[in-house]
């Protein structure tokens, strides 16, 4: 039985011809996800702001600015009105009332109540209630697990590699991490913990990536100490390249039926797993190779200095023999 490739073998692309082009598209990338974020904010699910979060779906595309006023005339404070998904799916989110559990039911059944009469068609989904105590904690319990996760990890990279490869998957965890934030600034997709979730899934995957080329750039300065930086950054990820398309693809595939046939309940999860695969996967090409390039790693990384060795490097013999290419 003839296996099936989607990369043939010995491949020879030239990945990082283009690294200046990429880094640029990169950081300008990063720099409209932060304008993005910073103008038009994300948009908080109840797990951060506290309140309740009602989604409803109606026969025909949803008339906003009718159903403002028909939840305005029962909700106290100001309610959140907003379309996500498909045309006719609306969220709404109110303050908590006073009173606890009953209050927040009563007010939940006046709503319904409410916009059943204006709209007899409308479909009710899961109602989402946070008080504001429980949503700053979570906020903050998240906010620092995704700071503490990219220190960790790049400590790790640090010690296991080098200082420069540290420095380059670092950077491509934070790209991937702003541009996601990027995308729900630009969507008004609902944030709350799944995407939190997702986000750290996503640093896992890139993470996961980057290591399997930096161990075969680690091979490969080794192997070929007297090949050009560039050279031997493109050999590495080309003898990579097999594995991450099969990884990527079948991750591709999998998060492609959730997001047209999986619950409403994990739509946002879905789709920042979806869109941090493809950053993932372009990020462990173009931003950690090209960074070696720029912090001039060099087989001397790895081969031991006189007086003893490299801290974090393996011990290789100035006097082997090289291979024949």
């Amino acid at each position: 039985m003839r296996l099936l490739k989607f990369v043939p073998d010995n491949t020879n692309l030239h990945f990082l011809k283009w690294r200046k082009i990429a880094m640029a598209i990169s950081i300008l990338s990063i720099i409209a996800s932060v304008a993005l974020v910073a103008t038009r904010g994300l948009n908080l699910g109840v797990d951060f702001v506290g309140g309740q979060m009602m989604r409803v779906t109606f026969s025909q595309p949803a008339d906003l600015d009718a159903l403002r006023g028909t939840v305005g005339a029962v909700v106290e404070g100001e309610a959140n009105i907003q379309q996500f998904g498909a045309p006719n799916e609306v969220s709404i989110r109110t303050p908590l009332p006073e009173g606890g559990d009953d209050a927040a039911t009563q007010a939940a059944d006046r709503l319904k109540a409410a916009i059943l009469k204006a709209h007899p068609d409308a479909v009710f989904g899961s109602v989402d209630t946070v008080s504001g105590k429980v949503s700053g904690e979570l906020f903050s319990t998240g906010v620092w697990a995704m700071f503490f996760a990219m220190i960790a990890i790049s400590i790790y990279i640090w010690f296991r590699f080098e200082w420069q490869f540290g420095m380059g998957a670092l950077f491509a965890l934070f790209h991937d991490v702003a541009l996601t934030f990027g995308l729900f600034a630009l969507t008004q997709m609902e944030f709350n913990l799944n995407i939190v979730a997702a986000l750290l899934t996503i640093i896992g995957y890139s993470l996961n990536d980057t290591i399997v080329i930096y161990d075969r750039i680690r091979e490969n300065l080794r192997k070929y100490r007297k090949m050009g930086l560039i050279e031997l950054l493109d050999l590495s990820i080309n003898e990579t390249l097999a594995r991450t398309i099969m990884t990527s693809l079948t991750m591709i595939i999998t998060l492609v039926v959730l997001l047209l046939l999986g619950p409403e309940v994990i739509f946002g999860f879905t789709a920042a797993m979806l869109f941090g695969i493809f950053v993932g996967t372009y990020s462990s090409v173009y931003m950690s190779a090209p960074i070696l390039v720029w912090t001039k790693v060099g087989s001397e990384s790895f081969v031991a200095k006189a007086g003893g060795p490299v801290a974090g490097a393996e011990r290789v013999s100035v006097n082997e023999q090289l291979p024949p290419r």
